[in-house]
């Protein structure tokens, strides 16, 4: 990846100041000027290198002073600030936040509140994400317990500066994350009038990943000189990624074409984008009944169903996501094979945000665009103005479409088939074949069972572990209407604080994840472990175990691992589990601890890894 060695300034009369970005061609965070705290917290996430936007940031924001940074979508932004962020927290006992991060959905938000907790766990920072679709009586109680950083979505974040439970009086840092979106679905009005809250002498930061005029002369109203840090340009690329174009065929519904695309290219999972709610939920739910596992994630769901659809994701039971942009916003899904463009967006640079979701982190990606009149103008302008090459291929004929589909449904098919008792309907199953009705009795069974696996997969949801309900309360601008409702009692919100005096005991939630850090719902509802853990009973002995949610594991799983390492044993010799993003913490029997250290030290790989358990 290359380095700009300076920005520019878009001409004479800008008021804002470049500033020079020349990290080093690699540089280790190792070698950064991080506080013991902060080099344990970047540790913990398992990063080693700081990305470009990281290392370009860093040190000048701990400096001082207002900036707008530049840098596409998953570059890294969250660390770039966050890492700062946790470096200037007092820790003085203070209640009211010191710094608050304002996000432009309730995934980014919560994801972005993970990640900053994992970096500041180990100093004692406290994280709260506060949005809309989750019940107010936790955030309440949260932000009475206190808390260092709050992270939001605007609406819910102004609705507790109204309710006056939300003070920003001592708040010496802001960050507006993914600031061209709040300004496209309409949050600006609100998030000036948030900052208006906080004090004059502040630190504002601004992270975006295009900086149109608009937002640059708006957020100067809310920033003082600014500095520009863009290093953008030269990572609008789309470098690992084969871009891969079908022309759409006229002669066939748009649904069609992309379903016999799906049938040739077979990917091991896929975001499928629509350029409206209305797409992705026709799409959604015709692809469902081809018999293909897919699911709608637009901003028309409630809170509720959006984390179902996620959950379901980031655990692989659900193999394609169908979503708009702003609904995909700051969602990272992790070894992700395919994105699937099902229209070309209007601008270029949404293209190549989109299909920045695959090829991460030095892997292979692979982006499917299905190429239609209306989309000629935006696809030529990515040939010729980012020199993308596309591979052009065509459809096979119908015949070898239905053969390929037809291999697919009896795969399926015979994998259920083989675990159900189905020996005494074979020769029945002849017979039908043979007769003149044969192929239409099996085309209607196929059809009643791809109606009921439609409305099995639709409606199957992943719950967690002490998970409870949400309420449906859009973050969206919106008139606010006078309600009478009943705040329900539930678990601590705050991320990395430890619950109230008089709050209920929290219950972990199961997180299995790809790198979202989370399950990005489990963030908001699952309150993180204070640094200091409590003192566990003498027979108990406490193991580090180096696999996490990240890398696709939930406490069971944890606890299998211990107990195969062991050579045997029973889980009731398990006490508790606590499953970080890269590691997990487990307090077992000291017999069982024993065990398992020394069958882990004899050697023992998953995911071809080798796994290490300590003490």
């Amino acid at each position: 990846m290359s380095w700009l060695d300076s920005t520019e300034i878009l001409n004479n009369t800008d008021p804002l100041v470049s500033a020079a970005t020349t990290p080093p061609e690699r540089r280790r965070f190792a070698d950064m000027p991080l506080s013991p705290e902060a080099q344990a917290g970047v540790q913990a996430l398992g990063y080693e290198y700081a990305t470009p936007v990281q290392a370009a940031v860093f040190e000048r924001v701990i400096e001082g002073g207002d900036f707008m940074v530049q840098a596409k979508t998953g570059t890294g932004k969250t660390t770039a600030f966050g890492l700062p962020l946790v470096e200037k927290v007092r820790m003085d006992g203070a209640t009211d936040p010191q710094a608050l991060v304002l996000c432009p959905t309730r995934e980014l938000a919560v994801q972005v509140a993970e990640e900053i907790a994992e970096l500041g766990d180990p100093k004692g920072v406290r994280v709260l994400p506060i949005y809309g679709g989750a019940p107010m009586a936790p955030q309440l109680k949260s932000l009475k317990a206190g808390t260092d950083v709050v992270v939001g979505t605007p609406g819910r974040v102004l609705d507790h500066i109204r309710r006056r439970t939300l003070r920003l009086v001592h708040a010496h840092m802001a960050v507006l994350d993914e600031a061209d979106e709040m300004l496209s679905m309409g949050f600006w009005e609100d998030v000036t009038e948030i900052l208006r809250q906080l004090p004059d002498e502040r630190q504002t930061l601004l992270f975006s990943a295009t900086l149109p005029d608009q937002i640059r002369k708006t957020a100067l109203a809310c920033m003082k000189d600014p500095s520009l840090i863009d290093i953008s340009r030269d990572e609008l690329t789309v470098e690992g990624i084969k871009n891969v174009s079908y022309k759409n065929d006229d002669r066939l519904p748009k649904p069609r074409n992309l379903l016999y695309i799906l049938e040739v290219e077979r990917p091991e999972n896929a975001v499928i984008f629509c350029n409206t709610r209305d797409d992705c939920s026709i799409l959604a739910a015709f692809l469902r009944r081809q018999g293909l596992h897919a699911l709608a994630l637009s901003g028309e769901l409630i809170q509720k169903d959006r984390e179902k659809v996620m959950r379901r994701m980031k655990a692989g039971d659900l193999k394609y996501l169908v979503a708009t942009d702003i609904a995909a916003r700051g969602i990272d899904i992790s070894d992700l094979s395919h994105v699937v463009n099902y229209s070309l967006p209007d601008f270029t640079e949404v293209y190549l945000h989109r299909v920045g979701r695959t090829g991460r982190a030095g892997k292979k990606g692979t982006a499917i665009s299905l190429v239609s009149g209306r989309d000629e103008m935006t696809y030529t302008e990515l040939q010729r103005n980012y020199d993308i090459e596309f591979e052009e291929r065509l459809l096979p004929d119908y015949e070898e479409i239905n053969r390929l589909m037809a291999e697919r449904v009896a795969a399926e098919l015979l994998q259920v088939a083989r675990d159900t008792e189905i020996t005494s309907f074979l020769k029945l199953a002849d017979h039908l074949k043979a007769t003149e009705a044969g192929t239409e009795v099996i085309a209607f069974l196929l059809k009643q069972h791809f109606a009921a696996l439609e409305e099995e997969r639709a409606k199957m949801p992943v719950e967690l572990k002490g998970s409870a309900p949400v309420e449906d309360d859009d973050d969206r601008p919106k008139k606010r209407k006078k309600k009478k409702r009943k705040d329900r009692d539930e678990d601590e919100m705050i991320v990395g604080a430890a619950p109230s005096d008089d709050a209920p005991a929290p219950r972990r939630r199961r997180r299995r994840s790809e790198d979202n850090p989370d399950a990005p719902e489990a963030a908001a509802a699952a309150p993180r472990q204070t640094p200091a853990p409590a003192p566990h009973p003498a027979e108990t002995a406490r193991l580090f175990i180096n696999r996490g949610s990240t890398d696709g594991y939930d406490e069971p799983q944890i606890a299998q691992l211990v107990v195969d390492s062991a050579g045997g044993g029973g889980v009731d010799e398990i006490r508790r589990i606590q499953l970080r993003k890269t590691h997990a913490f487990v307090e077992v029997t000291p017999e069982l601890a024993d065990a398992a250290v020394a069958g882990a030290a004899r050697g023992i790989e998953r995911e071809d890894k080798p796994v290490a358990i300590e003490r």
